[in-house]
């Protein structure tokens, strides 16, 4: 369904051409909102309006307000199958009940789209297909793709967690979309806390996409792969030196993902570790990996009342203001040196294959 046809299906609904079109931006990239983020589409000064817009659709059961700890302000979402139905997703993910961290993922998937406003967003299959020159199948994530004013395909991703595995994940699942594309740039969103995830994210990216593998270790690699798959196949568990040798030399993160990949795709996820294609394109200006940090943080969050409980109504009178700046708890020094860990973990990972 085109966007203009969602937006004039909710406008009947009883709401605003506004409000309509901030109702398809929601359920389009999250499904939950802040209050601070209408004001902030709209382009209006947070007050009356905002508060009475959000009130409406919880009385209107088209959301449900959470309320967070420490009375920190609600999250609201926006559920309704009208509304969803609406816009052509009558089955939306979106819809469901969320878990703390896909709202956390969510509200940042929106501030990441209001905080880059020149940037044409593509949210729906019918206008990727319309604005790319790429087949449809080669789009294999959730997250945002988008067209720069100099015509640069934008693919992001929105950093929430020091989690490494998920983002090594999806760079491989990107290379096929990121080759069949003549310029590009990843841009890696991330929230203003903990302090240097950007850094951490950027520092995993880079080697992952430049780092080429030499023939030889593809063959020791596909080799290695055979064994491994026939020893889940069958009774006999191959205990070679060659194979013993392989395991320790490549158990880190990014092999197990290739891996899994080759056991779905096969010898091609090998050909593409192996191409020089991202080397080159980062080396000439057609591809480009940067980092964008927003002026959020989502912690306080975190810790929400149950989300079975939809007794809340209203839109607050307050906001969900950024916390003042605290001493870092135990629980996050934690999770920085987790960010840390995992990124020096990150760019070891190919060097310590290659050194064997």
């Amino acid at each position: 369904m085109d966007s203009q046809e969602g937006i004039a299906a909710i406008v009947r609904l009883g709401f605003t051409e506004r409000q309509a079109r901030f109702l398809v931006f929601v359920m389009q990239y999250s499904g939950v909102c802040l209050l601070r983020q209408y004001s902030a589409f709209a382009g209006i000064v947070h007050g009356q309006k905002t508060r009475k817009f959000l009130a409406k659709l919880v009385s209107r059961r088209f959301a449900t307000a959470y309320a967070c700890r420490h009375n920190r302000g609600r999250i609201y979402h926006v559920h309704h199958k009208a509304l969803y139905r609406a816009i052509g997703e009558a089955d939306s993910r979106h819809r469901r009940p969320l878990s703390p961290d896909r709202i956390i993922q969510g509200l940042a998937t929106l501030d990441a789209v209001l905080t880059t406003p020149t940037t044409e967003y593509l949210a729906t299959a019918d206008e990727k297909a319309q604005r790319l020159p790429v087949v449809a199948h080669l789009f294999k994530d959730k997250h945002p793709v988008g067209v720069d004013p100099d015509g640069r395909v934008v693919l992001f991703y929105i950093a929430t967690e020091a989690c490494s595995h998920r983002f090594l994940g999806f760079l491989q699942r990107q290379q096929s979309l990121l080759r069949s594309l003549p310029t590009w740039t990843l841009r890696i969103v991330v929230p203003s806390w903990p302090l240097g995830l950007d850094n951490a994210y950027m520092k995993m990216a880079n080697p992952e996409l430049s780092q080429v593998l030499s023939r030889k270790h593809v063959e020791r690699l596909r080799a290695y792969f055979e064994q491994r798959r026939a020893a889940q196949t069958t009774d006999a568990r191959p205990r070679s030196a060659d194979f013993d040798l392989a395991r320790r030399a490549y158990r880190g993160e990014r092999f197990e993902l290739l891996y899994r990949g080759w056991l779905t795709e096969g010898d091609s996820v090998l050909e593409t570790a192996s191409s020089p294609h991202f080397e080159q394109a980062l080396k000439d200006g057609r591809g480009r990996i940067e980092s964008v940090v927003l002026p959020h943080q989502y912690r306080h969050l975190s810790l929400l009342v149950a989300l079975e409980d939809r007794r809340t109504t209203g839109a607050e009178k307050g906001e969900m203001a950024v916390p003042r700046p605290r001493p870092h708890s135990s629980g996050s020094s934690t999770l920085a040196a987790s960010v840390i860990a995992q990124d020096n973990c990150a760019s070891t990972l190919t060097s310590e294959a290659l050194s064997q």
